[in-house]
Formats: structure tokens, sequence, C-alpha cells
């Protein structure tokens, strides 16, 4: 059974001017149906089709072809989709201070520049990966981090920023886009800590650890977030030597009166001291859990007794 024999037997017919399998739609709706019955058609006949959305004045033109389950769910998320093709985000700031409880630098998080287009962070990602976008948002999400940076903060303040490692496929030539960005700021790269964020699962050790020397070798630190829980264990913080350890907050949280949780806290913060890791302490948000990961040698804390995540201004 064709693919033509199928869609006339939903009651479609192919455009005859057109050599491809193109139908035409009036409406999203109509539009979902049609990738709705092609689907149908790939799951009965165990084809991989590929398709394209495209305007009916641009025949001429070349537009981006996807897997028909991508289409259908890159239409599905229209309102996402917008948010990253059209960068409609910004980043917000949450301070990072030493033991004195003195601010050092801050982490910056991925937010939406409109209030009417309100998104969670990790759902933008989650969509982003499903349709391809995921290299795309996760690079304009670190150029913008870097230029909220240069804006508002002096030299010698750190600046976390998220990234994530499978969207860094060729490490030196993903990443040069953030290298010249930062030139063209006059931004210190020293200044700059680089953070694997904990939605990943880290299956390529070796193609992580060509990152973290590319990055080395232009002066920027690198830190593994959420070690504790997750996906971030202590094998990969050995194997990775990060310059920085996020001890998770699901272990920071209540630790002064949790004694499995001190534990923990202090085997990672053993572990780390052995490689030269600075551990950091996050989701702190009660005086006492802070002081008991101070005397058991966390150099960093974040949370909301510090600050919350704040747009600059």
């Amino acid at each position: 059974m064709s693919l033509i024999t199928y869609m006339n037997e939903q009651g479609y017919l192919r455009d005859n001017n057109i050599s491809d399998c193109q139908y035409s739609y009036e409406s999203r709706d109509e539009a979902m149906r049609i990738l709705e019955y092609v689907n149908n058609y790939c799951l009965i006949t165990g084809d991989e089709l590929i398709g394209s959305l495209i305007n009916g004045e641009c025949h001429d033109r070349s537009p981006l072809w996807f897997p028909i389950p991508q289409m259908e769910f890159r239409l599905n998320r229209r309102r996402i989709i917008n948010i990253i093709v059209n960068q409609g985000i910004e980043s917000h700031m949450q301070p990072i201070v030493n033991t004195q409880k003195k601010v050092i630098g801050y982490e910056f998080l991925l937010r939406s520049s409109s209030s009417r287009n309100f998104f969670y962070p990790s759902d933008l990602f989650d969509i982003a990966r499903e349709t391809g976008l995921q290299s795309q948002l996760d690079q304009a999400a670190r150029l913008t981090a870097i230029e909220t940076s240069a804006r508002h903060l002096p030299q010698g303040i750190k600046r976390f920023i998220n990234f994530l490692p499978s969207s860094i496929e060729n490490p030196n030539q993903c990443l040069n886009q953030t290298f010249v960005a930062m030139e063209q700021l006059s931004l210190d790269a020293r200044d700059f800590v680089f953070e694997v964020v904990e939605t990943e699962r880290i299956t390529h050790m070796a193609h992580l650890k060509e990152i973290f020397e590319v990055c080395r070798r232009k002066g920027i630190s690198l830190a593994l977030d959420d070690v504790g829980s997750g996906y971030s264990t202590l094998e990969e913080m050995d194997a990775l030597r990060p310059d920085y350890i996020k001890i998770d907050r699901s272990l920071v949280g209540g630790c002064s009166q949790d004694q499995a949780k001190q534990e923990q806290i202090k085997l990672i913060i053993q572990r780390a001291s052995a490689f030269g890791g600075k551990a950091l302490a996050e989701g702190v948000e009660q005086m006492e859990d802070f002081q008991f990961c101070v005397d058991s040698g966390v150099v960093l804390a974040q949370g909301y007794l510090f600050g919350k995540p704040g747009k600059p201004y």
C-alpha cells in the first residue's frame, strides 16, 4: 500500500501539480489530522518518512525536513517552539556565597522574557530535545547568560552557566561561538564556570572529558551539578574531576538533623578534596544546614537563604 493510496482512503488527495506527496491544509487542526494519518501509515508499514510544513508561495525554497513524529510534536507544541526559535528567553541570577556569606558569583537560570509565555525550564528543554532544537536552545541560553553577565557583573565575579553535553557534538566547533562572545565582550574566561546539568545521564564519559579539556584550555572552570542524587554519582565525579562539586539540595535540606545525609555530604566532600574539587551546597534554606555544611568543608553555598533567582536590573 502506498502513502498516496492510504491518504486517498482517508479522503486526502495530493496536490497533482507537485511531484512530491504534498497535501494542502487550511487550519492547524487539519494539518494535525494529516500528520496523524501519515504517522499511522508509518506505523502500519514500518516506513520512516520525513516531511515539512511550507508556505504555499515557497515551492522554490528548500524547507526544513523532519521525521513525521517530530513534525507532529512540533506542531502540537507550537507555542513553546516559537519561544525557542524566536529566542524568547532571558537569564535570571541567583547568588552564590562563600563561608562568610559574601556573594562571590551567580548561577544564571533560564526564564521567559515575557510574562505571557511562562514555561518551566525543564519542560522547555524536554520539548527542545523531542523536536531537534536542543542544540539551538542550549547555545541561545548560554549566549544569553554571557551577555547578561557582561551587562551586570564586574570582573572577578563567578558566572555559573549550565550546558547540555549531548548538545555539543564537536566541542571545538560548537563552543566556538561561546568563546567568541566572551572575547567580543572583553570578558575573562576565568570568571566562568560551566555546569553539567542534572537532567542528563552521562553516557559518553570520553566525550564529556573532551568538552572539559576544550573549556579548560580557554581558562573556563567546570562544575558537576546535583552530586549525590539523580544522575550525578561519586564515580562520575572521580572520573571527571570537576573544579566545583554542587551537592544536591535533597541532601542539603534538613542535613543538620539527619545523620544519613550528614554522612553522605561528608563523603562527597572527602572524595572531592582528594582531587582539589571545591564543594558547593545547593538549596540552602536554613542557617543550621548551612553551618553544618561549612563545618564539614563546604566552601560555597546557594539557596533561598541567600537569595532567590531574580531578573537583574
